[in-house]
């Protein structure tokens, strides 16, 4: 099992930026990828960013050039600095690790961390 938890959320003016930590524990091996995923309000997950093994990345188009994914594997750690916020950021985000073992893959999520961009 792998646990997972976010912390950084918070209440933020546009314009400001914030940075969202997802550390795991448990039994971290085989891991192929991790994410963030946000769910705004009233509205389903979507993903926001994600980071593999090799350190390839990717972004959704709305955060491109604001937000920067970053994996720390010593640590077990992976971090989202968002800059440049805006309203429509607003959202629960979640982190996610996918792992392969046992030649299958598993998700895992952490509970989630509340980011509102309001003035």
């Amino acid at each position: 099992q792998v646990q997972l938890v976010e912390s950084g959320g918070g209440l933020v003016q546009p314009g400001e930026s914030l940075i969202l930590s997802c550390a795991a524990s448990g039994s971290i091996s085989g891991v192929t990828s991790m994410a963030w995923f946000r769910q705004p309000p009233g509205k389903e997950r979507e993903l926001v960013a994600s980071i593999t093994r090799s350190g390839t990345t990717g972004y959704r188009d709305s955060v491109k050039g604001r937000f920067t994914i970053s994996r720390d594997s010593t640590a077990n750690t992976v971090s989202l600095q968002m800059t440049r916020l805006i309203p429509e950021d607003t959202a629960v985000y979640y982190c996610k690790l996918t792992q392969y073992v046992d030649r299958r893959y598993h998700d895992y999520w952490g509970q989630g961390t509340q980011v509102i961009v309001s003035s």
